[in-house]
């Protein structure tokens, strides 16, 4: 046993309980003023600050953005983050996430060598008993329990689940995991976006996120997105929001004041979940007054306008250039759905329907429309994603200058060499079995690029283990994730993790996932300390930029994606099981010297080559800039693409039919197998996973009634999710700066987390600003301090996800292990589903009520 980890057994046996014990390896009650210290005495002497020091490249991956980096580096330690001024995207912008990335790599409660569990009890109310143990001693019983479940024809028992992740994944998520000869691979991905990404795929072929062309544009409406806070990109957006305000016309629509709705020309609160009335009273007016954009669209054959309210028209007599299926949206939807229509359901009067309308005709082709979570990740949300996109057809901003386009084409090996030859005969009958998630299943089609099950129900997850439907998983590795604190309903997960035999957790701090794991593995940070690689677009340009180390480690730590599974195969060979061993060296060879990894360090740095080597050996730029090293690429940090070419896709969209689709060609193709495969009509697949549509309404946008859980006379209000500025997905609760800049969040406190609510229900409850208030839902209530602010709908609270934690460290919980700093919104949301999609749904549906505690 090495000398780090005497000293750490040394520090973790002082004392034994929750509060106490896990303070040897950073966790306690005390205030911040450690955390300071802590921080400070890993940073380089003021005397030492000659600006001696130099910029590495890395990328953050504190939310979705994904944002080239540089961060300064003196004596081996970070000091400074900027954005990586190599990058076409956004540049040197940056957004207040990066700057928590310094709390976070010099955290005093980081886990700081492996951990195994003492306390055979599991539960939220058990004290694991964590005790270190070397890498060698945790990874030989990781592999133990492997070769166990192989030997007993169990090896589908076994699951890999992952949060966020680089591209370099793969080997671990999807090779090693089948190798071993099971199929759950099981990633964070429906928690994140799925029904985000529904619409551009059934309508324009695009499974993946768009970007927006918002030096150019002239009109911007926005349903939820708040793009100078927490949407893709943030950077790029925080450093133009303020040019497209003088340029272009800004609507947002969103139940809450954002950071962008506060700077808006119009700011629309609309009724959480009935985003899609909004949209489809849009296109009607715009059909009616002959607002559609006729060079994308088309037109009738005589010019002469035959849309009118209430009545169908003659598909034979509209002549579509890049579109299918408006004359039938028209009919089997739009033709009803008047400004009228949309007043009486959402008390946003007719005039400003018909006046947004209007303007975004005059704008048009330069519009573009947004959606985000809260507007499509509801139980009925494809649907709403679909009516928002469509404003994009129906005005001509798809591919258009000033409107949004996809990701420009790159070239990446993302794909690792097939391992199908590694699988024996354990594996092969392993990996046939269905995955714990029950995606393709009836009730959750998933549909993922067309495809019955092809996309992943991980909330669902959860209950597949507590019903052991379709079987039970009894060994469970984890890694970049906490999905008991990010998935609706997270106390399923408690229950769910308390069954499961052996868990393995890779993490940087003790989650409340990892409260349940029988081994903690320490895992480095992912700006200062691994190898990565990932990409991200705005701007124009799709860029491509590294992760890598910059940093002396400070502890015992190892890269998630990359050596620890170089270590776990290497140990499951000395076992006798050499499959995985032998595809990494056989297989995942250096581009350059066609050798394998000589060790686990070097295995990183080789996978991170393997996928980008297309880029920096490419000295034609085929696809983007020229270059023709390794070197010059970890040095510049990042690869960006030729600029978009505007409508690059017309006329050959990834659709069935060739164009943007109103009527979905597409989705019906996919729900005609779906259906098929279970037996039953697409009817029967609406009525099941809770859909209103039936016949062909299902394959066009159209309104669906929001689905509400509770009852309205015990919870009369609507929760309202919401995304901070500060939040990098939860794992920024432990760093002091989160709490002490909180007021950077419209409406919120700092220090305390707030719950907002217009003072017309403020007044109604009896409550005031710094009242503490308990909120309860049908599924639980949480506790936290209630903010008056007019910049709420009235009916709905509004309150930050990333607080509530009783893990992850002394800040982010009030007492650790025991008690929860603040509350976790998802231990009020109801698990439930966009089952087309598979993605959970967050906004819309919960009812809850507030009361002072």
């Amino acid at each position: 046993m090495t000398d780090n980890v005497n000293k750490g057994r040394r520090a973790l046996l002082k004392t034994s309980v929750a509060g106490a014990a896990l303070s040897g390896v950073g966790c306690s009650s005390n205030t911040v003023e450690p955390v300071i210290k802590g921080i400070e005495s890993e940073l380089p002497a003021k005397a030492k600050l000659t600006g001696t020091g130099q910029w590495v490249a890395t990328t953050c991956q504190g939310c979705t953005s994904w944002c080239a980096k540089q961060a300064y580096i003196m004596d081996g330690k970070a000091v400074k983050v900027r954005g990586n001024v190599n990058s076409k995207v956004h540049g040197s912008s940056s957004c207040p996430r990066e700057q928590l990335g310094l709390q976070q790599v010099y955290d005093p409660d980081r886990v700081k060598t492996p951990l195994i569990r003492t306390n055979p009890k599991k539960g939220k109310q058990h004290d694991p008993m964590f005790k270190p143990i070397s890498w060698d001693e945790a990874l030989d019983i990781l592999a133990d329990k492997i070769i166990k479940l192989r030997n007993n024809d169990e090896s589908h028992k076994y699951a890999l689940m992952r949060g966020r992740y680089s591209h370099i994944n793969e080997f671990m998520y999807k090779h090693l995991t089948n190798m071993i000869g099971s199929p759950n691979n099981i990633s964070h991905s429906s928690i994140c976006a799925e029904a985000h990404k529904m619409a551009p795929y059934y309508q324009d072929g695009n499974w993946g996120y768009n970007q927006y062309d918002i030096e150019n544009t002239k009109f911007i409406l926005s349903f939820g997105a708040d793009p100078v806070a927490s949407n893709r990109q943030v950077s790029y957006y925080s450093k133009t929001f303020g040019a497209a305000l003088d340029n272009a016309k800004v609507v947002v629509v969103d139940p809450r004041l954002s950071a962008s709705a506060s700077k808006a020309h119009k700011w629309i609160p609309i009724e959480p979940a009935q985003d899609s009335v909004l949209a489809l009273a849009i296109a009607h007016v715009a059909l009616v007054e002959g607002l559609w954009h006729k060079p994308f669209v088309g037109d009738f054959a005589n010019k002469q306008n035959q849309f009118v309210a209430g009545k169908t028209v003659d598909a034979k007599a509209f002549e579509e250039r890049y579109t299918h299926g408006l004359v039938d949206w028209w009919n089997l939807s739009l033709k009803d759905c008047t400004p009228q229509w949309a007043e009486e359901i959402s008390q946003i009067p007719a005039a400003t329907i018909i006046a947004i309308a209007r303007d975004m005709g005059k704008a048009a082709p330069a519009v573009q429309v947004w959606t985000s979570r809260g507007a499509v990740m509801h139980t009925r949300g494809t649907y709403t994603a679909m009516a928002c996109h469509s404003l994009n057809g129906l005005f001509g901003g798809i591919d258009s200058k000033g409107g949004l386009f996809p990701g420009n084409k790159i070239k990446l090996n993302k794909k690792f060499p097939d391992s199908k030859p590694y699988l024996d005969d354990i594996a092969k009958k392993g990996v046939k079995h269905t995955k714990i998630d029950q995606r393709g299943t009836l009730a959750f089609p998933a549909l993922k690029k067309g495809k019955s099950g092809g996309g992943v129900v991980t909330s669902n997850a959860a209950n597949g283990m507590l019903s052991a439907d379709p079987y039970d998983i009894k060994v469970l590795l984890a890694y970049f994730n906490n999905f008991n604190f990010s998935a609706p309903e997270g106390q399923r997960w408690n229950e769910a993790l308390s069954q499961v035999d052996f868990m393995a957790h890779v993490t940087t701090n003790i989650s409340e996932f990892s409260w349940f794991a029988d081994l903690i593995l320490p895992a480095n940070h992912h700006m200062f300390e691994k190898w990565g690689v990932l990409d991200s677009i705005g701007n124009g340009i799709h860029q491509v930029s590294v992760q890598q180390p910059s940093i002396k480690r400070l502890w015992d730590t190892k890269d998630d994606e990359s050596e620890i599974p170089y270590l776990l195969a290497k140990k499951l060979a000395d076992k006798g099981f050499d499959k995985p061993w032998r595809y990494i060296n056989e297989q995942l060879l250096d581009p350059e010297t066609k050798q394998a990894a000589k060790d686990e360090r070097q295995f990183g740095e080789l996978l991170v080559k393997y996928v980008t080597y297309p880029l920096w050996s490419d000295a034609t730029g085929k696809y983007g800039e020229a270059m023709t090293s390794w070197k010059q690429f970890t040095d510049a940090g990042v690869w960006n693409s030729h600029p978009y070419k505007y409508q690059a896709r017309w006329g050959k969209f990834k659709t069935e039919t060739k164009q943007f689709e109103f009527y979905s060609k597409t989705l019906q193709k996919a729900l005609s197998k779906h259906a098929k495969k279970h037996h039953v009509s697409i009817d029967k697949v609406m009525e099941v996973c809770d859909y209103q549509a039936r016949g062909e309404l299902a394959f066009v946008p159209h309104y669906e009634e929001p689905y509400r859980f509770g009852d309205v006379t015990k919870f009369p209000l609507l929760l309202v999710d919401q995304k901070s500025r500060l939040s990098k997905e939860g794992r920024s609760a432990n760093t002091p700066w989160f709490y002490e800049f909180k007021d950077v969040d419209p409406g919120d406190l700092a220090g305390v987390d707030s719950a907002k609510i217009n003072p017309i229900d403020g007044e109604k409850l009896g409550i005031k600003t710094g009242d503490k208030v308990v909120i309860a839902s049908p599924v639980g209530e949480v506790s936290c301090t209630a903010v008056l602010w007019e910049g709420v709908r009235p009916g709905t609270v509004a309150k930050c996800f990333g607080q509530g934690h009783w893990a992850y460290g002394r800040n982010a919980s009030a007492v650790f292990g025991q008690q929860e700093r603040g509350g976790s919104n998802n231990d009020l949301i109801a698990d439930r589903y966009d089952r087309l999609s598979g993605a959970s749904a967050f906004y819309g549906h919960i009812r809850i009520n507030m009361k002072k505690a």
